[in-house]
């Protein structure tokens, strides 16, 4: 009955033993194929949009500064004192006009020592002129003379001659002294014509800085100060990315922080056609109309600067660009692959980014560019949704 009962215990373990490795087997199995599923996931979704190729038109907006056309600070030219003055700050002028009048009574005293000595000298010509004729005319009755042998010496003949010469070479040096004499003398008047100071050009009087018994001159303050407010010079400062854009006739809008909603416009003129090597920027002037004088020297303008490429170029949604510590790049789907490309940014319009790099026209970006999205992955690209 033991025995019995031993080998029912034996049977009946060898079957547990069986029926227990069989189960193991079973969920080794499972866990084995849970673990190969777990190691290749589902490919991962993302949105992708064609990479676009179409000319860079936008406006940048950029600071600049409106400056006076001409811009003179006015000195008297000779050392003296100001008798009258015509003109106060605002004061409209034309080119020309009298501005302020100067006294210098040593340069009067110098125009009539000039004057004297021109008469001087033109006595002393007067001398010298009558002394050749005198000296020819004896020569001339000598000469004839001399035709009747025996009448005249022939050194006769040669003095008077010599004294002929001699007298043309004195008409000639007091003829000299004479002409350097008279530019002396208008030199003098040319300076007695600076003591009236006339405006260099159609202005407007913006500073005075002396009155009348003031003691002026070359070394000391300027009088007056005047500037050209029509037309007026708009210089802004164009960064280096966008100096191709810089286009000699073009029209450019821009606003006036004094004028809110009110737009003007300016004709690019003039560009340095160089860098400041602090700001990399190249400084360009345009030239705004200013008829009516409501714009002024020193009033702040926000320029809307046009940006163009000479050629096409390519854009990607800007949240495509993505960057780390390392490198700035989008990631590219082809045949349902991830691949990052390294690019450059570009400039913004509208909603997209302008890029530079390893892609082409058509080439299919993730919208939303990330480093989650790791290179070599496979996705399941889906076409963005149409705006």
């Amino acid at each position: 009955m033991r025995r019995l009962t031993a080998g029912y215990l034996v049977a009946f373990l060898g079957a547990g033993g069986a029926l227990a490795c069989g189960s193991g087997s079973e969920v080794i199995g499972e866990t084995r194929q849970a673990e190969r599923s777990a190691g290749q996931p589902a490919e991962q979704p993302v949105i992708v949009a064609p990479v676009v190729s179409r000319p860079l038109e936008r406006t940048l907006p950029l600071p600049g500064d409106l400056q006076a056309f001409q811009d003179v600070e006015i000195h008297a030219r000779v050392q003296g004192f100001l008798e009258h003055i015509t003109v106060d700050r605002g004061s409209t002028v034309r080119r020309g006009a009298v501005l302020a009048r100067v006294v210098a009574p040593e340069l009067r005293a110098q125009l009539s020592e000039a004057e004297a000595k021109v008469q001087a000298a033109e006595a002393q010509l007067a001398e010298a002129n009558a002394a050749l004729i005198a000296e020819r005319s004896t020569f001339e009755r000598l000469s004839q003379a001399s035709a009747t042998p025996g009448v005249v010496a022939g050194n006769d003949v040669d003095v008077a001659r010599q004294k002929v010469e001699a007298a043309r070479a004195r008409v000639e040096a007091a003829t000299k002294t004479v002409e350097a004499m008279r530019q002396g003398a208008r030199s003098v008047r040319d300076i007695e014509g600076y003591l009236h100071i006339a405006a260099p050009f159609d202005g407007v009087i913006t500073e005075r800085s002396a009155h009348v018994g003031s003691l002026v001159g070359p070394n000391s303050g300027p009088i007056v100060r005047i500037q050209q407010v029509n037309p007026l010079r708009l210089v802004a400062a164009i960064p280096e990315a966008y100096v191709a854009s810089v286009a000699i006739g073009h029209s450019i809008p821009f606003t006036i922080t004094a004028f809110p909603g009110e737009t003007f416009t300016g004709r690019v003129t003039r560009a340095a056609h160089a860098l400041d090597p602090k700001t990399r920027t190249m400084a360009v002037e345009l030239d705004v109309n200013n008829p009516a004088g409501r714009l002024a020297p020193g009033m702040f303008a926000e320029i809307r600067w046009p940006v163009r490429r000479m050629t096409l170029s390519l854009f990607v949604p800007k949240s495509a660009v993505t960057s780390t510590t390392e490198r700035t790049f989008v990631v590219r789907v082809r045949d349902s692959v991830a691949e990052w490309v390294d690019v450059k940014r570009g400039a913004p319009m509208d909603d997209l980014l302008e890029v530079f790099g390893d892609l082409k026209p058509g080439d299919q970006v993730a919208v939303r560019g990330t480093d989650e999205i790791r290179a070599g992955t496979r996705v399941r690209p889906a076409q963005q949704a149409a705006k």
